[in-house]
């Protein structure tokens, strides 16, 4: 086998079934069909899969266009271990519910911090209220 630069080393992958992490942190599982210089990826069958603890769920996406500049990571899913998981797999509405309330949680939390430090005389600037140069 020889070395192929850049996105060329993913030939061999098309037709596999992959996971991709996305930036924005969501997780995708499809069958990789194409792939350009750019990195864009067209998955197909695709499932956003949603993690909560130590529970997930699946929800289908069909064909997805991803660009490349948004993939954080691409890994081939080894299909014989696909089903090894110590997590347990949940209905959509089920893992839905558990991500409101997860985040739900985490902004309290965050709103707790910030009126502690705010409390102490401190305070976190905003991201949308910060220079973009």
């Amino acid at each position: 086998m020889n070395y192929m630069p850049g996105t060329a080393s993913l030939i061999e992958d098309i037709d596999k079934k992959h996971l991709v992490l996305l930036r924005d942190g969501r997780t995708l599982i499809g069958f990789l069909r194409s792939i350009d210089q750019f990195a864009n990826l067209v998955l197909h069958q695709t499932v956003e899969r949603i993690h909560v603890g130590r529970k997930y769920g699946d929800i289908p996406r069909g064909i997805f266009v991803v660009r490349g500049e948004n993939v954080v990571l691409l890994g081939e899913i080894d299909l014989e271990k696909e089903s090894d998981t110590p997590l347990q797999q949940v209905s959509i509405e089920e893992i839905l519910e558990e991500q409101r309330v997860e985040q739900q949680t985490r902004l309290e939390a965050e709103k707790l911090k910030v009126q502690a430090l705010k409390d102490r005389g401190l305070s976190i600037p905003r991201a949308d209220t910060l220079d973009e140069y």
